[in-house]
């Protein structure tokens, strides 16, 4: 669970992180980085797909800086995969609530 996330920390089951992560059902995979830092690329959520869960929350940032190319998103749901992506602060609170009842993984830029 997702308790607390503001600019460049985020606090889920009691652990503080601060640099970009992946949320798993059963891990998290902290330093999380991309290719190219705000082009969030197939390449870097290669994890994710193996994982294949019902849902993928991006968290785009603070302001929303990272983008998530139109190949990117074609091929997340070609996998069959729901894809949400919403500023961080909206992200974990949409994380929080499909985990509940899903299958579900975040890939949460932190900072801008």
């Amino acid at each position: 669970m997702i308790e607390a996330y503001d600019f460049g920390r985020i606090t889920i089951n009691g652990k503080h992180y601060t640099t970009d992560l992946l949320v798993f059902p059963e891990k998290i995979k902290a330093d999380w980085w991309r290719k190219e830092g705000h082009c969030l690329q197939i390449a870097d959520l290669m994890e994710v797909l193996e994982a294949k869960p019902e849902v993928l929350v991006v968290g785009t940032g603070y302001s929303g800086m990272m983008k998530v190319p139109h190949e990117t998103r074609k091929c997340i749901e070609s996998e069959g995969i729901e894809l949400v992506v919403q500023k961080t602060v909206e992200a974990c609170k949409t994380f929080n609530r499909l985990a509940e009842s899903k299958a579900v993984v975040a890939a949460l830029h932190l900072t801008c």
